[in-house]
């Protein structure tokens, strides 16, 4: 689940992760409220769920109240990626002596948490990793057992050579590290973490995902989601006893199993087609599953064909033909549906689907071959 950069900083005020002053605002006048309110330089920065917000002209510094109204005018309203600007942050504008980046990441290889820390702040971590890996400090930390004061202390001393500052730094770690773990995020991070011209050590930019597994001991976190179309679909999805994430290929995928579904987008891919979502209806025997999935598909704009590969253990074939026999019946469908049944009651599932217009193939292979044929 991701939080936008506000509500970040949120959970670092909490624990007392030193931030610059701010004020989150949804209009023009807000905004202009807000710079007369700080009366200093500001940044106006769009609060949108994805990277690459600078870039996009989404954050702007205004010196003014002038500059500060035009600032908002750009960004609110604004699209970043395809998603609508309806926040900004006005953020106290500091002058920056040094920049720095700090994260935590579960590593799933190691089954440890990694606290990584680099003097290429301000960046894309991913990119400084590519480019100069050897600028990232790594540590392992054990979640049992936590995060040492000599650890951060190690960590901190990567990124300054004064003890004072590195001290400093060090207590701020811990408490990023403390929040990671009560806040059951899978990932937190300060980027850029900053020195000032006056001294003081801010967390400029903050980033927070929480762990959706975590959720059901976090019911006060229902009210941060600010869903995008997409995350709404597969919270939906979800509701409906479905697992669906969205691609961006154009082959609609209705699978029974996270392993078939897997192997399905694989063998599209060995074939030159991609796939446009993760569909996995599970193991019920309940064709409303199946007409909720078909609902699902059809309402991505990129799909152009449907595939559906069914191997049958507890799922019923005929049950899965029933499902979309009455799909075809409520819904109108103008893709092509290509439909591969096998397992349990295939037989009894295929004379159901006889007589109508799915392109009805014997293998999975067939049926991916199909899928991208019919594309062209």
């Amino acid at each position: 689940m991701k939080i936008h950069e506000y509500q970040a900083k949120e959970f670092f005020a909490r624990y007392q992760i030193p931030i610059p002053e701010e004020r989150l605002c949804t209009s023009v006048e807000a905004v202009k409220d807000a710079f007369q309110q700080m009366q200093r330089p500001v940044a106006v920065k769009a609060q949108v769920l994805v990277g690459g917000r600078g870039k996009a002209g989404g954050i702007k510094l205004a010196k003014s109240l002038q500059e500060a109204e035009a600032a908002a005018t750009r960004i609110l309203g604004m699209t970043i990626k395809d998603l609508p600007v309806k926040k900004v942050l006005v953020s106290e504008a500091v002058e920056i002596l040094s920049e720095a980046y700090i994260g935590i990441i579960a590593d799933r290889n190691s089954k440890n948490l990694v606290m990584m820390v680099s003097s290429e702040g301000g960046v894309e971590i991913e990119e400084v990793a590519k480019a100069t890996p050897e600028k990232i400090c790594k540590l392992e930390v054990n979640p049992e057992v936590g995060l040492f004061d000599f650890q951060a202390r190690r960590l901190a001393f990567h990124l300054f050579d004064d003890v004072k500052q590195a001290t400093r730094a060090a207590g701020i770690m811990k408490k990023l590290y403390a929040c990671y773990m009560e806040s059951d995020a899978s990932l937190a991070e300060i980027n850029p973490f900053v020195v000032t011209g006056d001294g003081r050590m801010l967390a400029l930019d903050a980033k927070i995902i929480l762990d959706d597994n975590a959720l059901y001991r976090h019911p006060e976190y229902e009210t941060l989601r600010d869903l995008t179309e997409d995350e709404q679909k597969e919270l939906d999805a979800k509701q409906k006893g479905l697992t669906y994430i969205k691609l961006d290929g154009q082959i609609g995928c209705m699978v029974n199993g996270a392993g078939l579904a897997m192997a399905t987008m694989d063998v599209i891919k060995l074939y030159g087609g991609s796939p446009a979502n993760f569909l996995d209806i599970g193991g019920s025997s309940n064709p409303q599953k199946v007409v909720d999935a078909m609902n699902i598909l059809l309402s991505d704009r990129n799909v152009k064909v449907v595939m559906i590969n069914i191997f049958g253990g507890i799922t019923r074939c005929d049950d899965v033909a029933k499902g979309l026999l009455t799909a075809l019946e409520q819904i109108d469908v103008k893709l092509p549906i290509v439909a591969r049944l096998s397992g349990t009651n295939a037989q009894e599932g295929l004379e159901l689907l006889q007589h109508t217009a799915l392109h009805v193939v014997s293998s999975m292979r067939e049926a991916a071959q199909k899928a991208i044929a019919l594309i062209q």
